[in-house]
């Protein structure tokens, strides 16, 4: 089981793939695909499994399957997986929140075959892992429990920790934040009792149940955060807590995970839809 750390925009612990056997899940932005080849050291996995499909967890995918013919199929929940068909859309959303900053940041998206496609919706028993689908920051989120060593792969559902002494965060990008099926998905994982949790932004934790405790504590914080003040006041807030970790590099590497004007706009839409 190896953790790739992806090295975004030359940034440690931002975005990890993880390679399990010929598993590899979420392999991250096209830009950092060189540093994930290097980590492949020239072999094929034989699976990409992708928790969702925003372009920092999913966004390499096609270029992957080009050059590597031998993958057999990706392991996409089946909401995500017309956009991994044709990301047109993927691709137009994304524009309006990046704008100009898109290439820089996440490279080009190809598109995947129908054809290597497994779609799921959760439930599902594939070799080596359990499939819960675990909607909240996503519509079309899936967590992946791998059997042998307990270890749940939970994408953004686990939230952003850079280090074992920083705080666990929530990313809330827009469009589709839902924090009642959050809360419900987290519980979805805890009935798994996972030795250890994965987020992708950043590492793996093997306190489970403080690890979730955070999270659900500090997804009502920032949605009162949101409620309650405008993006200036919520930003403030992210960044009292992430500064606590007293580590200049850990408080960047927190706003490169989840800026905090996107996961307020992310709430925000959340809570005028709630209304």
């Amino acid at each position: 089981m190896q953790l790739i750390d992806l090295m975004h925009l030359r940034r440690e612990r931002v975005i990890g793939s993880w390679l399990v056997g010929d598993v590899l899940i979420d392999p991250g932005p096209q830009s950092c695909m060189d540093t994930l080849l290097d980590a492949l050291g020239g072999e094929s996995p034989r699976v990409i499994a992708l928790t969702h499909i925003h372009l920092d967890h999913a966004g390499a995918t096609g270029s992957l399957l080009a050059r590597f013919p031998e993958i057999e199929e990706v392991w996409v929940h089946e909401r995500g997986a017309r956009h991994l068909i044709d990301p047109s859309k993927l691709l137009a959303s994304a524009g309006r929140l990046y704008g100009e900053d898109m290439d820089r940041l996440w490279g080009e998206m190809l598109p995947v075959p129908q054809e290597r496609i497994k779609p799921l919706v959760g439930g599902e028993s594939l070799p080596g892992f359990q499939v819960a689908y675990t909607p909240g920051h996503a519509s079309h989120h899936v967590a992946y429990l791998h059997a042998d060593s307990g270890t749940a792969f939970c994408g953004d559902l686990a939230g952003v920790r850079i280090l074992p002494q920083g705080p666990v965060l929530a990313p809330t990008p827009p469009p589709d934040i839902d924090l009642p099926a959050w809360r419900a998905s987290l519980s979805i994982v805890e009935a798994w009792r996972p030795q250890v949790l994965v987020p992708t932004h950043f590492g793996s934790y093997d306190d489970v149940s403080e690890h979730l405790a955070a999270l659900r504590e500090i997804l009502s914080e920032m949605e009162r955060w949101a409620s309650e003040g405008d993006v200036q006041s919520f930003a403030g807030k992210m960044k009292e807590k992430v500064t606590r970790a007293e580590d200049p590099q850990v408080t960047l590497a927190y706003a490169q995970a989840m800026p905090a004007d996107q996961s307020y706009a992310g709430l925000q839409r959340y809570l005028q839809r709630a209304v």
